[in-house]
């Protein structure tokens, strides 16, 4: 019981320095900033991650693992309107639950290969549950789940801030599916 707890509050710390790395970047960073966040003293906060950059490290591990399970979820369906609506339902719920790890992902994206610390990789499962290879050639698919990426981010963020996740998760799953050309209700 003690390490359940231990690990949830472990990553309820992962999460918002997830996000202050990606509203900021790592290097304007401090150590400082991310105790404030999660309402630790600075000694505190290292007492459960050594550093900064294991904080950094912890957040980007959290987010690939988080988005292998999700790929292992949806992988064994075949490429389609069932997978892409299963892969939106799931990213949906991680976003509600845990935005900081999605606004980090997102920031693969936004910053195109210019932040100074390569990410995790966790994108890269991302890509793969809408069967989207890395790098690949702009294209209607790829420009579509980009624009479903996009909006998924904007709107749980905004669902997160607002309080209302429960009321949000349907109109955001409804708009992703919508960018990725899939129509029905969620």
């Amino acid at each position: 019981m003690k390490r359940a707890f231990r690990q949830e509050v472990d990553e309820r710390i992962l999460d918002r320095a997830a996000a202050l790395f990606a509203q900021h970047g790592y290097a304007a960073t401090s150590l400082q900033a991310l105790a404030d966040a999660v309402g630790l003293s600075k000694p505190g906060l290292l007492h459960h991650f050594p550093s900064k950059e294991a904080l950094f490290e912890a957040a980007t591990a959290m987010g690939r693992e988080h988005g292998r399970r999700l790929f292992e979820q949806v992988a064994p369906l075949a490429e389609g309107p069932e997978r892409d609506r299963r892969a939106v339902e799931l990213l949906t719920d991680l976003a509600l639950d845990r935005p900081g790890l999605v606004a980090l992902g997102s920031r693969a994206i936004t910053t195109m290969g210019v932040e100074d610390v390569a990410l995790g990789g966790g994108e890269a499962y991302v890509l793969d549950m809408f069967a989207l290879a890395p790098g690949a050639a702009a294209g209607e698919r790829a420009a579509r789940v980009i624009g479903m990426l996009g909006a998924l981010v904007v709107l749980s963020l905004v669902a997160h801030h607002t309080g209302e996740k429960t009321a949000w998760r349907r109109h955001i799953i409804t708009t992703c599916l919508d960018a990725l050309g899939v129509r029905g209700k969620a």
